[in-house]
């Protein structure tokens, strides 16, 4: 077992085998890790995309001042939100690679069944987070406060079913296309393939998901930032939000921090899935190297 720690993650998962409980422990380590790394790393330019997104406009929603705020909250957020995301999407697979199911049908299924339940988590702090980002200067405390007085517990709710919508599509092209990247990088190479190159997969893959979906994207802020349409009324379902911004401020406005969005997701898919796939490698070798120094000779 004089392996590098990055070859283990870089084996098919035909020739590696571990048991569910090691499965699940090492993707909710791993991506705990992966999550907390991107979001601190790209906050500033999430900050622009929501300040862009919103119906106030960029600068009085704050524009360059205070790009991280909502920071805390999104830490906060980021390790249990990641961690569950990955512990389902691992288990998920695991549970459908003996059967006849295509490939790519069930990356897709489990990415839809890890967004579902990371948004558990995700929901309540992106709505904190979000109001920070769009109200430069007000802390978590404050906002949370503002949050509990307009509706009580179930306000941070409020953008749960239009995140679950933006975010199961985001991962139904971001992730059977990472898992053909990867497939097809370690085809052509004819060998395993390394973290960085998982990393560069999952840039790929993250910024063509983060352009199409976009329009998701921009009515789920105002959603979650409880803004109002030109009649007043506030954007609350997804499909009339879309019609209404639509309608009333053009296709363009549908794409709104179109660029930011990707860019922001680009390169947090480096770091993201390259975060991931390293801490991956070096928890499943410490796995091998401890069951091999309990094994009798």
């Amino acid at each position: 077992l004089g392996m590098e720690p990055t070859m283990v993650a870089e084996l098919p998962t035909s020739t590696i085998h571990h048991s569910p409980r090691v499965v699940f422990f090492t993707a909710l380590a791993a991506g705990g890790l992966a999550g907390l790394s991107v979001d601190t790393v790209l906050f500033p330019l999430d900050t622009m995309k929501t300040r862009l997104q919103s119906s106030r406009g960029f600068f009085a929603a704050g524009g360059f001042r205070n790009i991280y705020s909502g920071l805390s909250s999104a830490m906060v957020g980021s390790i249990p939100s990641s961690a569950l995301f990955f512990a389902t999407y691992e288990m998920s697979k695991k549970l459908m690679e003996s059967s006849d199911v295509p490939s790519p049908l069930i990356h897709l299924t489990a990415a839809s069944a890890g967004e579902v339940c990371a948004c558990s988590v995700r929901v309540p702090v992106e709505m904190v987070k979000q109001r920070m980002q769009a109200n430069s200067g007000v802390g978590m405390v404050q906002t949370i406060r503002g949050i509990l007085a307009t509706g009580g517990v179930r306000h941070f709710y409020v953008g749960f079913r239009s995140t679950v919508m933006r975010e199961v599509p985001f991962s139904i092209i971001q992730f059977p296309l990472w898992e053909q990247l990867k497939h097809a990088r370690t085809v052509s190479k004819g060998s395993r393939i390394s973290p960085h190159e998982v990393a560069v997969c999952g840039a790929v893959a993250g910024g063509i998901a983060a352009a199409a979906t976009t329009p998701l994207d921009v009515v789920k802020t105002r959603i979650m930032l409880g803004q109002t349409n030109a009649h007043g009324q506030v954007y609350r379902q997804i499909l009339p939000a879309l019609k209404s911004v639509r309608a009333e401020e053009g296709m363009a406005a549908l794409f709104s921090g179109l660029v930011p969005r990707t860019l922001w997701i680009s390169c947090g898919g480096f770091i993201f899935f390259g975060t991931y796939s390293y801490a991956q490698s070096l928890i499943e070798q410490f796995s091998l190297d401890l069951r091999t120094s309990v094994s009798p000779p």
